[in-house]
């Protein structure tokens, strides 16, 4: 994956400055390249910590993706594939009795329910476990489906763009620690509900927000959109007064607008 992949830490995440905006009330990342999220994740103390081998249920019907899937994934040296699914109610059943940190879910899924109502009704019982889309389909209606603004440890990628065994790893182990993994591909075709407060926002606005919620410091925002930095604190400012954060620190209202925008996202 050649593109920035979007990273939202679960409340409790602390990071070193330098990997982002950091907090008690959560920690915003910006992925790179290649979503490289491995140095970063290592660098987190949660109170969410997995074990030392991140325990995996891999559920797909295709049987030959799955064991290719299985024989990758194993020699991993910090991922456990403890048992697969072929279908969305074995897949529950094993949420309940394989105990895995992290469910990678296919959508098209034999039997009445798919991978998206499978997932849903796995956090439902089980939010603790992660759960990482691993899709063919770009249609941004399965990413609004999911509530990304209101839990954490999801994912969302398009087997066309995950272009190594390496970068599937490395998101596993982002849902696992807590966060929300997206893959930008996806994310260029959402936008902002225009009843939400978010749309009220103007265009430049919500620009600077999509980038506040990808990570990105005042500074690098003000250079991917050619401003002053004082310009974009001035944004930033007004962006808090509409969506009604003050009183707080400046760094939870970084998460809290972050969060705003990523409940406020459908397709366009």
């Amino acid at each position: 994956m050649t593109e920035t992949s979007w990273l939202l830490c679960q409340p409790d995440v602390y990071g070193p400055s330098q990997y982002g905006v950091q907090s008690q009330g959560g920690t915003v990342l910006r992925g790179e390249t290649n979503m490289t999220v491995h140095n970063r994740v290592n660098s987190l103390k949660s109170a969410k910590t997995p074990r030392a081998r991140i325990r995996v249920v891999i559920v797909e019907d295709e049987a030959l993706f799955r064991e290719m899937l299985v024989g990758a994934l194993s020699r991993q040296s910090n991922l456990e594939v403890v048992d697969t699914a072929d279908d969305a109610e074995n897949a529950i059943a094993l949420a309940r009795t394989a105990r895995p940190d992290v469910m990678l879910m296919d959508i098209e899924l034999g039997g009445e329910m798919d991978g998206i109502d499978a997932a849903l009704a796995i956090k439902r019982e089980s939010p603790q476990i992660g759960i990482l889309i691993l899709s063919s389909h770009d249609n941004p209606r399965y990413v609004t489906s999911l509530p990304l603004g209101e839990s954490t440890g999801w994912g969302y990628l398009l087997k066309q763009t995950v272009r190594d065994i390496a970068t599937l790893g490395q998101a596993i182990e982002g849902c696992a620690r807590g966060l929300v993994v997206m893959d930008p591909a996806v994310m260029t075709k959402l936008h902002p509900r225009e009843e939400s407060a978010v749309g009220a926002l103007t265009p430049r606005q919500q620009e600077v927000l999509r980038l506040l919620a990808e990570g990105l410091s005042n500074a690098a925002i003000a250079r991917r959109l050619s401003l002053e930095e004082r310009s974009v604190e001035s944004y930033i400012n007004v962006i808090y007064q509409h969506l009604g954060l003050s009183g707080e620190s400046e760094i939870n209202m970084r998460v809290k607008a972050a969060l705003a925008f990523l409940k406020s996202l459908q397709a366009w």
